[in-house]
C-alpha cells in the first residue's frame, strides 16, 4: 500500500460487529475513512470504547429486527 497516496479523513460511522452469534451496530464512532477505498481506521482509543460498549450488559439505546436469509445454490 501507498501510504503517501493515502487520503484519510475524519467522520462518524456505524461500526457492525457479530460477537458469540449476535449481531451489534454501534452508530456516531468516529473513525478515519479512507477516501478512495472506504476503510475505516479507528483509534486505539474508540476501540476500547466499542469493546466496553458492547460488553458492558448495558441495555441498548435501541434494537432493530433484522431478517437473515440463507445463500442457496
Amino acid at each position: 500500500m501507498n501510504f503517501a497516496s493515502e487520503r484519510l479523513i475524519e467522520r462518524r460511522v456505524t461500526y457492525t460487529g457479530v460477537r458469540e452469534g449476535r449481531f451489534y451496530i454501534v452508530e456516531n464512532v468516529p473513525a478515519r475513512v479512507d477516501l478512495d477505498t472506504g476503510e475505516k481506521f479507528f483509534s486505539p482509543e474508540t476501540v476500547d470504547h466499542l469493546q466496553q460498549a458492547i460488553l458492558s450488559g448495558k441495555p441498548p439505546h435501541h434494537t432493530v429486527e433484522t431478517p437473515v436469509y440463507q445463500f442457496a445454490d
